[in-house]
């Protein structure tokens, strides 16, 4: 589990940790990585950052920014097999300390007092004068929201693809496809002749030899499997997932999608 780190002369309680890589970023942040990157004033380098997230002797919320990504990598790996690992971050890799945190944590450190913000003026080894980081609000839909929409879905596949009938088309006998949707194929499309920024196509591990693909762009999420269908979700139908079946067309654009996309190391 996540266990304290010094740094400084403050304690981090550390609670959770994400990576933040061209391939791999916390969603709720943008819809691609620069923008990730410019939401926490961090330069968008090719090597990314390693996101730890805690809470100092006082409680207060911090995300301590980390260039040794390798490290906090093998942190969340481990904690993923239910294994111990004390997280300690050299002060020499740290990039930034930033007052809150981007994320919902449902944890707090024990011995501390509950989560709150740093003050005013408060440090962990660098200036808080910065408003503090706080998690999307729940209770409205907007582009983290459909983000984290997307992300769900990507978790969940099989009991979202149980909900879609086997026998859906790209386009159904007579009809038009979702006008939201017809414009989120033609710009995805786009993207094979105009590469979009570095994560805005991802490509993870599925099953066999198919790829789980996510793709986003100005107020839409895609999430698909290059052997399957796709469910796209639209900043303009709040909670609405639409799904997009094989057809004749899906399967080579998911196909070439996944050439452009952004993998895991």
């Amino acid at each position: 589990m996540p266990a304290t780190e010094e740094s400084g002369d403050e304690a981090l309680y550390v609670l959770t940790a994400v990576l933040l890589t061209p391939a791999q970023f916390p969603s709720v942040l943008g819809d691609d990585y620069p923008e990730a990157c410019a939401v926490l004033g961090l330069e968008p380098y090719e090597t990314g950052y390693g996101l730890v997230l805690g809470q100092d002797g006082g409680g207060a919320r911090w995300t301590v920014v980390t260039d040794d990504v390798s490290l906090v990598a093998c942190a969340i790996a481990t904690w993923d097999c239910g294994m111990e690992y004390a997280l300690a971050i050299d002060d020499r890799t740290v990039v930034a300390s930033l007052p809150g945190w981007p994320l919902a944590v449902a944890v707090a450190a024990p011995g501390v007092p509950a989560p709150h913000d740093p003050a005013p003026g408060a440090e962990l080894g660098a200036d808080a004068s910065r408003a503090p980081l706080t998690p999307p609000d729940s209770e409205r839909w907007g582009p983290a929201q459909r983000r984290l929409g997307a992300d769900e879905i990507a978790l969940q596949w099989a009991i979202w693809r149980e909900q879609v009938d086997s026998d859906v088309t790209f386009v159904a006998p007579g009809e038009k496809p979702h006008g939201g949707v017809r414009r989120v194929l033609e710009e995805a499309r786009g993207y094979l002749a105009s590469p979009p920024p570095a994560g805005r196509i991802r490509s993870a591990f599925a099953s066999g030899d198919a790829r789980t693909l996510r793709a986003d762009g100005p107020g839409w999420s895609m999430v698909a499997r290059t052997d399957d269908i796709a469910f796209v979700l639209l900043d303009d139908a709040p909670g609405e997932v639409l799904p997009v079946g094989r057809g004749p067309e899906l399967p080579e654009l998911l196909t070439a999608l996944d050439k452009l996309a952004m993998r895991p190391h």
